[in-house]
């Protein structure tokens, strides 16, 4: 493997452990406000960041590289009230997105077609996380400021499953 693709994959691997702890700590600010529902979205989103980084993790071991872990920056404390939380989860799942493809080409520009193969699962997910986060934003500003809504969404927000169990359902 190249050294500047296995640099980027260090750099990723360390931009998805972050992501657990931005998730991590948006969850621990909806427990503050008594959501449940909406903490328990965003534990679970921290769980699959975390299941991400240790698959690129696994991988560079696989290829014989070697992981070298980086400093995670802290996440804010708060984040607002539930939609702009969730507007903070998907400008930053696009970000995370923007990497992957920017890893992809990197990768391409070394004929690192291994590499690409395994950034094809990654690309397929961002879709999804991007499509979740997006979903959640829609809901949230439909229900504005009316508590009701806010609280059904929680409580919806509430039913997510981790995703091997909706896989296994597929």
């Amino acid at each position: 493997m190249k050294p500047e693709v296995l640099e980027a994959l260090n750099d990723q691997i360390r931009m998805e452990l972050s992501s657990g702890y931005v998730y991590l700590a948006m969850a621990a600010a909806f427990e503050a406000d008594a959501y449940d529902g909406f903490a328990h979205w965003m534990r679970l989103q921290a769980q699959e960041e975390l299941a991400h980084a240790m698959r690129l993790f696994d991988y560079v071991n696989r290829r014989g590289g070697r992981v070298v872990l980086q400093a995670i920056p802290s996440p804010p404390e708060s984040f607002g009230a539930p939609l702009d939380a969730f507007r903070n989860a998907l400008k930053h799942e696009e970000a995370v997105t923007a990497s992957i493809h920017r890893l992809y080409a990197l990768a391409g520009e070394h004929a690192d077609v291994a590499t690409q193969k395994e950034l094809d699962w990654f690309i397929t997910e961002q879709v999804e996380e991007e499509e979740n986060a997006n979903r959640a934003v829609d809901l949230l500003t439909r229900a504005g400021g009316d508590l009701t809504a806010l609280l059904f969404l929680d409580r919806e927000f509430g039913s997510r499953r981790p995703e091997e169990e909706e896989d296994a359902e597929g």
